[in-house]
């Protein structure tokens, strides 16, 4: 279960301005984003073909020259990874745990942005920062009563929209929630298959 720290709505700051149509990021270049018609004609592909909205997200992990790094393949792009420095790692790249803390934020940062254009809500600032605690004797295998992997993530939310309406705010943590795939993801666990090949 990701326990889940309800979002903290402020209002000061001056580094980006949603005006309704567009975006002032903090280099104050402007980008138009318009979230509803540019998803209007995938949401209508999705309602009259149902099997066009199901897609499959694959990443692959290959091996370097050392034990405790590897390199991960999205598929658009290739990252570093390797193992804590608390595990044996040198601590100069991103370990897993990282990447997986990293999801989570990128996924409620960028559905926030999304859902806060959508419903035109004027935003100055939103920030997300995620935090995760876990016990490295159950991964070194020291202690088998501690277990692997993270045991709480705590998710920070942290909007500045000081024209917002205590609706308008409401309502953007709400949907926020409801539709930030990992973290629904993390909430509510898929079924996990693992396949093993390889040569006798």
């Amino acid at each position: 279960m990701l326990p889940f720290i309800p979002t903290r709505f402020k209002t000061q700051g001056q580094r980006g301005v949603w005006t309704g149509e567009w975006w002032l990021s903090r280099t104050n270049n402007e980008v138009a984003v318009d979230i509803r018609s540019l998803q209007k004609p995938l949401k209508e592909q999705y309602r009259n073909d149902p099997n066009a909205s199901k897609i499959t997200i694959r990443a692959k992990g290959g091996q370097t020259d050392v034990p405790i790094a590897c390199s991960v393949d999205i598929g658009r792009a290739i990252y570093q990874a390797e193992a804590h420095k608390g595990v044996g790692g040198a601590g100069a790249g991103a370990c897993s745990g990282d990447l997986l803390l990293g999801a989570l934020a990128a996924c409620a940062q960028i559905t926030c942005q999304m859902v806060a254009a959508a419903m035109g809500i004027p935003t100055e600032r939103i920030e997300v920062r995620v935090d995760g605690d876990l016990d490295l004797r159950g991964t070194l295998g020291i202690s088998k009563d501690v277990p692997v992997g993270f045991e709480s993530i705590r998710l920070y939310l942290d909007v500045d929209a000081p024209k917002a309406t205590p609706e308008q705010l409401r309502g953007l943590q709400e949907k926020t929630e409801e539709y930030c795939v990992v973290m629904q993801t993390l909430k509510r666990p898929p079924s996990l298959q693992i396949e093993w090949a390889g040569r006798d």
